[in-house]
């Protein structure tokens, strides 16, 4: 019987908040990305890849499952059940090593979510997920100005040349990272190296995740190139407000600071994923052999629209950034216009190892789409935020629900790249109105949804 060749090895590289038109590969002159460039160039990069949810913990567990917020039951800033199926437990089960280091913001009692190998993690069980816990005693300590981050405006304020805590954050788990590699494919002390099985290594960095800081040299060099983003807020109850609900006031001068620090974070994270493929190509490893893959779990708004943070679904805050390189299988510098979802990077993965996907997913293997052909390709993506926030793209159209929060809302990229007419109650375009009502109610949504509601229908 002949001998089954081992699986593709998997390096999936991850940033927080990164927004997708801000890298080298993507027309963008200022920034430097070498490293994301290279894997653009010879890769196949999405241009219109979106987040089922731009909100971090969401995104996060619909991007592992392969399923949107309501089938995942994360429609909010919840977590997923313990034991729910993940891509990583899906891969552990075919005998790769899958092994895990920095972000994973996963706050639930199952800090594992199927990886099998966690580094540096930043785990964390919340308070809402302590069990019998005694909510008298839980109310005493929380302080009236509540805890953790600080306004959308303090946040821009503070904006500086620092280390700060996400910076110390990600190079630990970049030395950890480096370090489980090492050992993983030559082990020097006890010659016991682990590379005769396949692996599924994920490094998810922080940056460029605000606060706004980054090392004085990047600092100094992006403070008089980066682009103001800032510009006067729609008149939308919901799309007005950054996500905080509260209108920011600063300078042009406080927010070219905080734009320098986000460019260098960018900067600070494509230098770091180089020393990822720097240490496999030293320890022998072909990556042309490899499977890369390089995503974000959301955007980041800059001020643009005079908001900041996401949550919205402006293309600043919904969009992605999405290379898949393997240049053994694909041809290099191939660019796919079509609407995908990071949903579907759970079926890619499979289908691209040969492992059978699971039934039940809302994720679509981009395979197809990676070798030229989207004749069967349905040309949506979707997106959530809350219960009643509800986004749907097709083609160029996208299509916002906000329930009782205010009005809808239909943007044409094709004519407004800029997201600043709404069109919603032109006559024009009343029948891709009503397409998209029907389509929201089956995805089980707005005031005709499918109460049977059990997947996108994929």
């Amino acid at each position: 019987m002949t001998a089954r060749p081992k699986r593709p090895n998997i390096l999936f590289l991850m940033a927080d908040q990164h927004r997708a038109d801000i890298a080298g590969y993507a027309g963008n002159n200022i920034v430097r990305t070498p490293v994301l460039d290279y894997l653009a160039e010879t890769g196949v990069v999405f241009n219109n890849a979106y987040t089922p949810s731009p909100h971090c913990i969401p995104a996060r567990q619909c991007m592992m499952t392969g399923q949107l917020p309501k089938t995942c039951n994360c429609e909010g800033w919840l977590d997923l059940t313990p034991g729910y199926r993940t891509f990583s437990h899906e891969f552990s089960r075919y005998a790769y090593n899958t092994v895990c280091a920095g972000k994973l913001h996963h706050l639930g009692t199952d800090q594992m979510q199927g990886w099998r190998v966690r580094l540096a993690p930043d785990a964390e069980v919340s308070d809402r997920h302590v069990k019998d816990k005694i909510e008298e005693e839980f109310a005493r300590y929380y302080p009236a100005q509540g805890t953790g981050k600080w306004s959308n405006q303090r946040e821009i304020e503070e904006a500086r040349p620092l280390e700060g805590l996400w910076q110390k954050f990600d190079k630990t788990a970049v030395t950890v990272s480096l370090d489980y590699l090492e050992r993983y494919f030559k082990d020097e002390v006890y010659q016991r190296p682990q590379s005769h099985r396949p692996l599924l290594f994920k490094l998810s960095l922080v940056q460029p995740h605000y606060p706004f800081f980054t090392d004085p040299k990047r600092f100094d060099y992006y403070i008089n190139r980066v682009p103001i983003y800032q510009d006067d807020p729609c008149s939308h109850p919901v799309l007005a407000l950054s996500q905080q609900g509260k209108p920011v006031n600063v300078s042009k001068e406080a927010v070219r600071k905080a734009t320098a620090a986000y460019y260098g974070m960018i900067e600070t994270v494509d230098t770091y994923f180089g020393q990822i493929l720097d240490r496999l190509k030293s320890l022998g490893e072909n990556l042309d052999e490899w499977i890369i893959v390089y995503t974000s779990d959301h955007g980041e708004m800059l001020g643009e629209h005079g908001i900041w943070e996401k949550t919205r679904f402006y293309e600043g805050s919904v969009g992605v950034p999405l290379i898949i390189r393997w240049p053994k299988k694909f041809k290099d510098g191939r660019v796919v216009n079509e609407n995908v979802n990071l949903c579907d990077i759970f079926a890619t993965l499979c289908e691209l190892a040969d492992i059978e996907i699971p039934e039940n997913l809302d994720s679509r293997s981009l395979v197809p789409l990676m070798q030229g052909n989207n004749s069967n390709w349905i040309n949506e993506s979707v997106s959530q935020q809350r219960k009643n926030h509800f986004m749907i793209k097709q083609d160029q159209l996208k299509y916002q629900y906000y329930g009782e929060d205010g009005p809808e809302v239909l943007f044409d990229l094709t004519i407004d790249p800029g997201e600043n007419r709404n069109i919603a109650e032109e006559a024009e375009y009343s029948d891709n109105m009503e397409i998209f009502r029907k389509r929201l109610a089956q995805l089980g949504h707005g005031p005709n949804a499918d109460k049977q509601y059990k997947n996108a229908g994929y």
